[in-house]
Protein backbone atom coordinates (compact mmCIF):
# COMPACT_ATOMS: atom_id res chain seq x y z
CA UNK A 1 0.00 0.00 0.00
CA UNK A 2 1.32 3.43 -0.99
CA UNK A 3 1.37 5.96 1.72
CA UNK A 4 -0.91 8.97 1.02
CA UNK A 5 1.74 11.56 1.93
CA UNK A 6 4.19 10.11 -0.61
CA UNK A 7 1.50 10.12 -3.36
CA UNK A 8 0.68 13.79 -2.73
CA UNK A 9 4.32 14.77 -2.94
CA UNK A 10 4.73 12.90 -6.26
CA UNK A 11 1.75 14.68 -7.79
CA UNK A 12 3.15 18.06 -6.74
CA UNK A 13 6.34 17.27 -8.72
CA UNK A 14 4.63 15.84 -11.90
CA UNK A 15 2.01 18.58 -12.39
CA UNK A 16 4.45 21.50 -12.96
CA UNK A 17 6.52 19.37 -15.34
CA UNK A 18 3.44 18.50 -17.42
CA UNK A 19 2.47 22.16 -17.68
CA UNK A 20 5.93 23.03 -18.95
CA UNK A 21 5.82 20.30 -21.58
CA UNK A 22 2.31 21.33 -22.68
CA UNK A 23 3.37 24.96 -23.06
CA UNK A 24 6.37 23.95 -25.11
CA UNK A 25 4.22 21.82 -27.40
CA UNK A 26 1.77 24.67 -28.05
CA UNK A 27 4.40 27.16 -29.23
CA UNK A 28 3.64 28.31 -32.88
CA UNK A 29 6.08 27.27 -35.62
CA UNK A 30 8.51 29.86 -36.93
CA UNK A 31 7.08 31.76 -39.93
CA UNK A 32 8.93 31.94 -43.26
CA UNK A 33 11.68 34.49 -43.08
CA UNK A 34 11.78 34.35 -39.27
CA UNK A 35 15.01 33.46 -37.44
CA UNK A 36 15.42 29.70 -37.47
CA UNK A 37 13.27 29.11 -40.60
CA UNK A 38 14.95 26.86 -43.21
CA UNK A 39 13.79 27.35 -46.86
CA UNK A 40 12.85 24.15 -48.68
CA UNK A 41 15.61 22.57 -50.74
CA UNK A 42 14.82 22.24 -54.45
CA UNK A 43 16.65 21.01 -57.52
CA UNK A 44 16.66 23.12 -60.64
CA UNK A 45 17.57 22.81 -64.29
CA UNK A 46 19.07 25.69 -66.21
CA UNK A 47 17.26 26.50 -69.45
CA UNK A 48 19.52 25.98 -72.46
CA UNK A 49 18.23 26.21 -76.06
CA UNK A 50 19.40 23.39 -78.29
CA UNK A 51 18.44 21.66 -81.53
CA UNK A 52 16.17 18.68 -80.90
CA UNK A 53 15.40 15.94 -83.38
CA UNK A 54 11.67 15.36 -83.75
CA UNK A 55 10.06 12.08 -84.76
CA UNK A 56 6.47 11.30 -85.78
CA UNK A 57 4.90 7.88 -85.31
CA UNK A 58 1.78 6.50 -87.02
CA UNK A 59 -0.09 3.25 -87.41
CA UNK A 60 0.55 1.89 -90.91
CA UNK A 61 -0.12 -1.09 -93.15
CA UNK A 62 2.22 -2.73 -95.60
CA UNK A 63 1.37 -3.06 -99.28
CA UNK A 64 3.12 -4.61 -102.24
CA UNK A 65 5.23 -2.42 -104.46
CA UNK A 66 3.06 -3.68 -107.31
CA UNK A 67 -0.06 -5.82 -106.97
CA UNK A 68 -1.36 -7.20 -110.26
CA UNK A 69 -4.59 -9.07 -110.92
CA UNK A 70 -4.08 -11.96 -113.30
CA UNK A 71 -6.98 -12.44 -115.71
CA UNK A 72 -7.41 -14.41 -118.90
CA UNK A 73 -7.81 -12.48 -122.17
CA UNK A 74 -9.84 -15.16 -123.94
CA UNK A 75 -12.85 -17.28 -123.06
CA UNK A 76 -12.33 -21.00 -122.64
CA UNK A 77 -12.01 -23.97 -120.32
CA UNK A 78 -9.22 -23.67 -117.74
CA UNK A 79 -7.10 -26.70 -118.48
CA UNK A 80 -4.17 -26.53 -116.03
CA UNK A 81 -2.59 -24.49 -113.23
CA UNK A 82 1.16 -24.20 -113.85
CA UNK A 83 2.51 -22.70 -110.60
CA UNK A 84 2.68 -23.48 -106.90
CA UNK A 85 0.42 -21.26 -104.85
CA UNK A 86 2.33 -18.88 -102.62
CA UNK A 87 5.58 -19.28 -104.54
CA UNK A 88 7.67 -16.69 -106.33
CA UNK A 89 7.07 -16.53 -110.07
CA UNK A 90 9.10 -14.78 -112.72
CA UNK A 91 7.79 -12.31 -115.23
CA UNK A 92 6.52 -14.17 -118.28
CA UNK A 93 6.18 -17.52 -116.48
CA UNK A 94 3.06 -19.52 -117.36
CA UNK A 95 0.50 -19.52 -114.57
CA UNK A 96 -2.54 -21.11 -116.26
CA UNK A 97 -3.33 -22.90 -119.51
CA UNK A 98 -6.66 -22.54 -121.27
CA UNK A 99 -7.76 -25.26 -123.73
CA UNK A 100 -6.03 -24.14 -126.96
CA UNK A 101 -7.80 -26.49 -129.45
CA UNK A 102 -10.68 -24.14 -130.38
CA UNK A 103 -8.18 -21.38 -131.03
CA UNK A 104 -6.00 -23.62 -133.19
CA UNK A 105 -9.05 -24.35 -135.35
CA UNK A 106 -9.85 -20.63 -135.56
CA UNK A 107 -6.28 -19.93 -136.67
CA UNK A 108 -6.44 -22.61 -139.38
CA UNK A 109 -9.71 -21.13 -140.65
CA UNK A 110 -8.24 -17.63 -140.76
CA UNK A 111 -5.17 -18.87 -142.63
CA UNK A 112 -7.41 -20.62 -145.19
CA UNK A 113 -9.45 -17.45 -145.70
CA UNK A 114 -6.21 -15.57 -146.24
CA UNK A 115 -5.16 -18.03 -148.90
CA UNK A 116 -8.47 -17.53 -150.76
CA UNK A 117 -8.23 -13.75 -150.87
CA UNK A 118 -4.57 -13.89 -151.83
CA UNK A 119 -5.50 -16.07 -154.83
CA UNK A 120 -8.26 -13.62 -155.73
CA UNK A 121 -5.79 -10.74 -155.52
CA UNK A 122 -3.35 -12.57 -157.79
CA UNK A 123 -6.14 -13.14 -160.36
CA UNK A 124 -7.12 -9.47 -160.27
CA UNK A 125 -3.51 -8.40 -160.74
CA UNK A 126 -3.19 -10.70 -163.80
CA UNK A 127 -6.37 -9.25 -165.30
CA UNK A 128 -5.06 -5.70 -164.95
CA UNK A 129 -1.72 -6.68 -166.46
CA UNK A 130 -3.47 -8.32 -169.44
CA UNK A 131 -5.82 -5.38 -170.11
CA UNK A 132 -3.22 -2.61 -169.87
CA UNK A 133 -1.65 -3.10 -173.37
CA UNK A 134 -5.07 -3.73 -174.82
CA UNK A 135 -6.51 -0.48 -173.52
CA UNK A 136 -3.57 1.35 -175.08
CA UNK A 137 -4.55 -0.12 -178.45
CA UNK A 138 -8.18 0.80 -177.74
CA UNK A 139 -9.22 -2.80 -178.17
CA UNK A 140 -11.35 -2.75 -174.97
CA UNK A 141 -13.39 -0.05 -173.34
CA UNK A 142 -12.11 2.10 -170.52
CA UNK A 143 -14.87 0.74 -168.26
CA UNK A 144 -13.61 -2.83 -168.56
CA UNK A 145 -10.12 -1.74 -167.58
CA UNK A 146 -11.43 0.31 -164.65
CA UNK A 147 -13.51 -2.62 -163.40
CA UNK A 148 -10.45 -4.87 -163.47
CA UNK A 149 -8.35 -2.30 -161.59
CA UNK A 150 -11.10 -1.85 -158.97
CA UNK A 151 -11.35 -5.62 -158.51
CA UNK A 152 -7.63 -5.73 -157.86
CA UNK A 153 -7.90 -3.00 -155.20
CA UNK A 154 -10.79 -4.79 -153.49
CA UNK A 155 -8.83 -8.03 -153.46
CA UNK A 156 -5.84 -6.24 -151.96
CA UNK A 157 -8.01 -4.86 -149.14
CA UNK A 158 -9.49 -8.31 -148.49
CA UNK A 159 -5.97 -9.71 -148.16
CA UNK A 160 -5.13 -7.11 -145.50
CA UNK A 161 -8.32 -7.94 -143.60
CA UNK A 162 -7.64 -11.67 -143.76
CA UNK A 163 -4.09 -11.16 -142.53
CA UNK A 164 -5.44 -9.18 -139.57
CA UNK A 165 -7.79 -12.04 -138.73
CA UNK A 166 -4.86 -14.46 -138.89
CA UNK A 167 -2.86 -12.27 -136.51
CA UNK A 168 -5.84 -12.06 -134.17
CA UNK A 169 -6.21 -15.84 -134.18
CA UNK A 170 -2.50 -16.25 -133.43
CA UNK A 171 -2.79 -13.74 -130.59
CA UNK A 172 -5.79 -15.53 -129.08
CA UNK A 173 -3.91 -18.79 -129.28
CA UNK A 174 -1.00 -17.21 -127.40
CA UNK A 175 -3.43 -15.87 -124.80
CA UNK A 176 -4.38 -19.43 -123.86
CA UNK A 177 -1.07 -19.37 -122.00
CA UNK A 178 -1.76 -16.98 -119.10
CA UNK A 179 1.61 -15.53 -118.08
CA UNK A 180 2.72 -13.56 -115.04
CA UNK A 181 3.01 -9.84 -115.88
CA UNK A 182 5.60 -9.18 -113.13
CA UNK A 183 8.02 -11.01 -110.87
CA UNK A 184 6.51 -11.56 -107.44
CA UNK A 185 4.64 -13.88 -105.11
CA UNK A 186 1.57 -15.54 -106.60
CA UNK A 187 -1.42 -16.01 -104.33
CA UNK A 188 -3.86 -18.90 -104.36
CA UNK A 189 -5.80 -19.71 -107.51
CA UNK A 190 -9.30 -18.24 -107.50
CA UNK A 191 -10.68 -20.89 -109.91
CA UNK A 192 -9.93 -24.56 -110.41
CA UNK A 193 -9.25 -26.66 -113.48
CA UNK A 194 -12.25 -27.37 -115.65
CA UNK A 195 -13.88 -23.99 -114.99
CA UNK A 196 -15.21 -21.98 -117.90
CA UNK A 197 -13.28 -18.72 -117.85
CA UNK A 198 -15.19 -15.85 -119.44
CA UNK A 199 -12.21 -13.75 -120.41
CA UNK A 200 -11.18 -10.74 -118.28
CA UNK A 201 -14.36 -10.94 -116.18
CA UNK A 202 -12.90 -13.76 -114.07
CA UNK A 203 -10.00 -13.17 -111.65
CA UNK A 204 -7.56 -16.07 -111.74
CA UNK A 205 -5.02 -14.99 -109.09
CA UNK A 206 -2.89 -12.03 -108.00
CA UNK A 207 0.87 -11.49 -108.11
CA UNK A 208 2.49 -9.16 -105.57
CA UNK A 209 5.95 -7.68 -105.84
CA UNK A 210 7.29 -7.59 -102.27
CA UNK A 211 10.73 -6.10 -102.85
CA UNK A 212 10.66 -3.20 -102.29
CA UNK A 213 7.63 -2.89 -100.03
CA UNK A 214 5.32 0.06 -99.46
CA UNK A 215 4.12 1.16 -96.02
CA UNK A 216 0.92 3.22 -96.22
CA UNK A 217 -0.40 5.39 -93.37
CA UNK A 218 -2.59 8.41 -92.73
CA UNK A 219 -1.50 11.76 -91.28
CA UNK A 220 -4.29 13.58 -89.37
CA UNK A 221 -5.22 16.93 -90.84
CA UNK A 222 -4.75 18.69 -87.49
CA UNK A 223 -1.12 17.51 -87.42
CA UNK A 224 -0.62 18.89 -90.93
CA UNK A 225 -1.89 22.26 -89.72
CA UNK A 226 0.31 22.16 -86.61
CA UNK A 227 3.37 21.32 -88.71
CA UNK A 228 2.62 24.16 -91.08
CA UNK A 229 2.23 26.66 -88.23
CA UNK A 230 5.48 25.53 -86.59
CA UNK A 231 7.38 25.76 -89.87
CA UNK A 232 6.03 29.24 -90.59
CA UNK A 233 6.91 30.35 -87.04
CA UNK A 234 10.45 29.02 -87.37
CA UNK A 235 9.97 26.47 -84.59
CA UNK A 236 10.43 23.50 -86.91
CA UNK A 237 12.69 22.62 -89.82
CA UNK A 238 11.63 19.82 -92.15
CA UNK A 239 14.08 17.79 -94.24
CA UNK A 240 14.79 19.04 -97.74
CA UNK A 241 11.92 18.38 -100.18
CA UNK A 242 10.05 16.65 -97.34
CA UNK A 243 12.17 13.49 -97.77
CA UNK A 244 11.74 12.06 -94.28
CA UNK A 245 13.70 9.00 -93.31
CA UNK A 246 11.49 6.23 -92.00
CA UNK A 247 11.78 3.21 -89.75
CA UNK A 248 9.35 0.46 -88.79
CA UNK A 249 8.24 -1.27 -85.61
CA UNK A 250 6.75 -4.68 -86.32
CA UNK A 251 3.59 -6.01 -84.69
CA UNK A 252 5.56 -7.48 -81.76
CA UNK A 253 7.36 -4.18 -81.14
CA UNK A 254 10.68 -5.28 -82.60
CA UNK A 255 12.39 -2.93 -85.08
CA UNK A 256 12.68 -3.74 -88.76
CA UNK A 257 16.34 -3.79 -89.67
CA UNK A 258 16.21 -1.58 -92.77
CA UNK A 259 15.54 2.12 -93.14
CA UNK A 260 13.12 3.56 -95.67
CA UNK A 261 12.19 6.88 -97.23
CA UNK A 262 8.93 8.81 -97.42
CA UNK A 263 8.20 9.07 -101.14
CA UNK A 264 4.58 10.22 -101.36
CA UNK A 265 2.15 12.47 -99.49
CA UNK A 266 -1.33 13.05 -100.88
CA UNK A 267 -2.63 16.60 -101.06
CA UNK A 268 -6.18 15.39 -100.62
CA UNK A 269 -7.83 14.75 -97.25
CA UNK A 270 -10.04 11.72 -96.81
CA UNK A 271 -13.47 13.03 -95.82
CA UNK A 272 -14.27 9.90 -93.80
CA UNK A 273 -11.05 9.62 -91.76
CA UNK A 274 -9.81 13.22 -91.76
CA UNK A 275 -6.34 12.08 -92.80
CA UNK A 276 -4.18 12.45 -95.87
CA UNK A 277 -2.46 9.34 -97.20
CA UNK A 278 1.32 9.04 -97.06
CA UNK A 279 3.63 6.25 -98.19
CA UNK A 280 7.15 5.14 -97.38
CA UNK A 281 9.28 2.66 -99.32
CA UNK A 282 11.43 -0.06 -97.72
CA UNK A 283 13.76 -2.65 -99.19
CA UNK A 284 12.55 -6.19 -98.46
CA UNK A 285 15.06 -8.60 -100.01
CA UNK A 286 14.42 -11.43 -97.54
CA UNK A 287 10.63 -11.13 -97.63
CA UNK A 288 10.34 -10.35 -93.92
CA UNK A 289 7.57 -7.83 -94.60
CA UNK A 290 4.34 -9.27 -95.94
CA UNK A 291 1.62 -7.32 -97.67
CA UNK A 292 -1.31 -6.38 -95.45
CA UNK A 293 0.32 -6.55 -92.00
CA UNK A 294 -0.01 -3.70 -89.50
CA UNK A 295 3.13 -1.91 -88.30
CA UNK A 296 4.20 1.37 -86.70
CA UNK A 297 6.07 3.76 -88.97
CA UNK A 298 8.36 6.44 -87.51
CA UNK A 299 9.45 9.48 -89.53
CA UNK A 300 12.87 11.01 -88.84
CA UNK A 301 14.58 14.15 -90.08
CA UNK A 302 12.65 17.07 -88.59
CA UNK A 303 14.50 19.38 -86.16
CA UNK A 304 13.29 21.98 -83.67
CA UNK A 305 16.03 24.64 -83.62
CA UNK A 306 16.92 26.35 -80.33
CA UNK A 307 14.21 24.47 -78.47
CA UNK A 308 13.78 24.64 -74.69
CA UNK A 309 12.96 21.36 -72.95
CA UNK A 310 12.05 20.94 -69.28
CA UNK A 311 11.28 17.69 -67.43
CA UNK A 312 7.67 16.65 -67.29
CA UNK A 313 7.39 16.91 -63.51
CA UNK A 314 8.45 20.56 -63.61
CA UNK A 315 5.32 21.55 -65.56
CA UNK A 316 2.25 22.13 -63.39
CA UNK A 317 -1.40 22.73 -64.28
CA UNK A 318 -3.12 25.80 -62.90
CA UNK A 319 -6.50 27.51 -63.37
CA UNK A 320 -5.06 29.58 -66.23
CA UNK A 321 -3.08 26.81 -67.86
CA UNK A 322 0.35 25.27 -67.51
CA UNK A 323 3.13 26.97 -65.56
CA UNK A 324 6.52 26.29 -63.98
CA UNK A 325 8.38 27.68 -60.97
CA UNK A 326 11.63 29.49 -61.65
CA UNK A 327 14.17 30.69 -59.09
CA UNK A 328 14.47 34.46 -59.41
CA UNK A 329 17.39 36.68 -58.41
CA UNK A 330 16.07 36.84 -54.83
CA UNK A 331 16.12 33.02 -54.50
CA UNK A 332 12.34 32.88 -54.45
CA UNK A 333 9.95 30.65 -56.38
CA UNK A 334 8.32 32.65 -59.13
CA UNK A 335 5.42 31.06 -61.09
CA UNK A 336 5.84 31.46 -64.83
CA UNK A 337 3.02 30.67 -67.34
CA UNK A 338 4.35 28.68 -70.28
CA UNK A 339 3.06 27.43 -73.62
CA UNK A 340 4.05 23.81 -74.16
CA UNK A 341 4.55 22.17 -77.52
CA UNK A 342 5.32 18.57 -78.39
CA UNK A 343 6.30 15.87 -75.95
CA UNK A 344 9.96 14.90 -76.26
CA UNK A 345 11.76 11.96 -74.68
CA UNK A 346 13.41 14.42 -72.28
CA UNK A 347 10.20 16.28 -71.32
CA UNK A 348 7.99 19.06 -72.61
CA UNK A 349 9.14 21.41 -75.34
CA UNK A 350 8.38 24.98 -74.20
CA UNK A 351 7.26 27.24 -77.05
CA UNK A 352 7.10 30.42 -74.98
CA UNK A 353 7.37 31.66 -71.40
CA UNK A 354 11.02 30.90 -70.58
CA UNK A 355 14.30 32.59 -71.43
CA UNK A 356 17.76 31.07 -71.79
CA UNK A 357 19.62 30.90 -68.48
CA UNK A 358 16.57 30.83 -66.22
CA UNK A 359 16.49 28.17 -63.53
CA UNK A 360 13.39 25.98 -63.50
CA UNK A 361 12.53 24.10 -60.32
CA UNK A 362 12.27 20.38 -61.01
CA UNK A 363 11.91 18.71 -57.59
CA UNK A 364 10.18 20.18 -54.58
CA UNK A 365 7.50 22.13 -56.48
CA UNK A 366 4.60 20.60 -54.55
CA UNK A 367 5.61 22.28 -51.29
CA UNK A 368 6.08 25.74 -52.80
CA UNK A 369 3.90 28.79 -53.09
CA UNK A 370 4.34 31.93 -55.16
CA UNK A 371 7.21 34.00 -53.77
CA UNK A 372 8.34 31.33 -51.32
CA UNK A 373 12.07 31.41 -50.54
CA UNK A 374 13.94 28.33 -51.74
CA UNK A 375 17.38 26.86 -51.44
CA UNK A 376 18.95 25.26 -54.49
CA UNK A 377 20.33 21.83 -53.72
CA UNK A 378 24.08 21.49 -53.74
CA UNK A 379 25.43 19.78 -56.84
CA UNK A 380 22.65 21.10 -59.07
CA UNK A 381 24.23 21.94 -62.41
CA UNK A 382 23.59 25.29 -64.01
CA UNK A 383 24.05 23.67 -67.44
CA UNK A 384 21.10 21.33 -67.17
CA UNK A 385 22.92 18.23 -65.87
CA UNK A 386 20.59 17.95 -62.86
CA UNK A 387 18.53 15.38 -64.64
CA UNK A 388 20.44 12.73 -62.69
CA UNK A 389 19.87 14.56 -59.45
CA UNK A 390 16.30 15.29 -60.40
CA UNK A 391 15.62 11.68 -61.28
CA UNK A 392 16.82 10.49 -57.86
CA UNK A 393 13.98 9.54 -55.52
CA UNK A 394 13.13 12.17 -52.89
CA UNK A 395 14.56 11.66 -49.43
CA UNK A 396 12.27 9.87 -47.01
CA UNK A 397 11.10 11.91 -44.03
CA UNK A 398 12.66 10.98 -40.71
CA UNK A 399 10.56 8.65 -38.67
CA UNK A 400 9.15 10.16 -35.50
CA UNK A 401 10.14 8.27 -32.40
CA UNK A 402 7.28 7.15 -30.20
CA UNK A 403 7.83 6.81 -26.54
Amino acid sequence: MIHRSKLDSSLRIVQPLALVLLAAGCQPSAPQGAPGFSPPVVTVVAVEPKDIAVTYEYTAQTAGYREVEVRARVTGILQRRNYKEGSTVRQGASLFSIDPEPFKVALARAEADLAVVEARLAQAQRDVARLRPVIEARAVSQKEFDDAASAGQVAEAEVKSARARVNEAKLNLEYTRVASPITGVASRAAVSEGTLVSGPNVLLTTVTQTDPMYVVFGIPDREHLALRRDVEAGRLKLPQDGRFKASIKLADGSPYGRAGTLNFTDVRVNAQTGTSEARAEFANPKGMLRAGEFVRVILHGAVRPDAIVVPQRAVLEGPKGKFVFVVNAESRAEPRPVEVGDWNAGGWIINSGLKPGERVIVDGVLKLGPGAPVKVAEGTSEAGAPEQAASAPPAKPEAKSQK
